[in-house]
């Protein structure tokens, strides 16, 4: 079981200056909903956003630590957008 501030610490690892939420949507420690802010995403496709999160949090996932993973990236300028709304 990995806790929502280890799902964070990876992702953080891989992205630095990601702002990062994790919500663990089950109460098993298996299944999260992770919103994630980075200026990495910008001119990228929302595939290539979630390939750099997948990247971070690999073997996590690899060794079913983590089962399911529910992604909403955003750049700063569409994150802006998407809270003044």
């Amino acid at each position: 079981m990995i806790s929502p501030d280890q799902v964070a610490t990876m992702i953080k690892a891989g992205l630095p200056d990601a702002q990062i939420q994790v919500e663990d949507l089950t109460g098993g420690g298996d299944h999260y909903q992770v919103t994630v802010v980075s200026s990495e995403f910008e001119g990228r496709s929302l595939v290539q956003q979630h390939q750099l999160v997948y990247g971070a949090v690999r073997e996590a996932m690899s060794s079913e630590a983590i089962h399911a993973l529910a992604l909403k990236t955003y750049t700063p300028e569409t994150w802006s957008a998407q809270t003044s709304a």
